[in-house]
């Protein structure tokens, strides 16, 4: 492997494991629930229109990808 190749990898490997340990900190869940917990409280007020359905369907869709 090249010299530069090698530096990529493990920049890439560094960011990855970066943000493995964050997303699985305590943090990131409790951020996680206080945006649902909004969403939900938000469902009333725009009456449950399909832009609030794809709000949270586009969040978790770029969060799980």
């Amino acid at each position: 492997m090249r010299r530069t190749a090698r530096i990529r990898f493990r920049s890439g490997l560094h960011f990855a494991q970066k943000i493995a340990m964050w997303s699985g900190h305590p943090v990131a869940f409790l951020l996680a629930v206080i945006v649902i917990a909004v969403w939900i409280v938000t469902g009333p007020i725009s009456t449950y229109s399909d832009t609030w359905q794809l709000v949270i369907n586009t969040g978790t869709t770029i969060v799980t990808f």
